[in-house]
């Protein structure tokens, strides 16, 4: 067991960090055993909540390299998660879309992180666990506001 600086264990962007990467890393793990990433999980969740795109739109929305992308996507096709289809307006570009396959995948994918987030939060009552969730949108909204005008 890590035994941290009380210095550090006083420091919520500490704890933060290790409680995040704590359920990245368990998250992680349940999906390495189906041979997928959380990029994985991330782009199917982005076909699900915004619908068929093209690849770059994916590669900008979830900050990923484009050839990572690439990478993710030809992984998703080859499983019959994802279908790619041209453009018929302009035949370069390439939307993606999820399938059938894919929605059934993303509802087992969101299972298992949520039986991770149960697991991690367990010492949480139903109410700390609301709050905690508040909180935490509140954070991560600040942290992606749009710059104000004059700042």
């Amino acid at each position: 067991m890590e035994s941290a600086p009380p210095s550090l264990l006083r420091r919520d962007g500490y704890l933060l960090s290790k409680v995040g990467k704590a359920a990245r890393a368990r998250v992680g793990e349940r999906l390495a055993t189906r041979r997928l990433r959380l990029w994985h999980m991330a782009v199917l969740a982005a076909l699900d909540d915004y619908g068929a795109q093209s690849q770059r739109q994916l590669a900008a929305r979830l900050t990923i390299h484009p050839s990572d992308m690439t990478k993710v996507v030809d992984d998703l096709v080859e499983r019959g998660w994802v279908g790619r289809d041209r453009d018929a307006v302009d035949r370069r570009r390439v939307s993606v879309r999820l399938t059938p396959a894919g929605e059934g995948e993303l509802r087992r994918l969101d299972a298992e992180a949520k039986t991770v987030e149960d697991e991690l939060l367990s010492p949480l009552t139903a109410d700390a666990r609301a709050e905690l969730s508040r909180a935490l949108r509140l954070v991560f909204d600040h942290l992606h506001e749009e710059p104000h005008e004059g700042a």
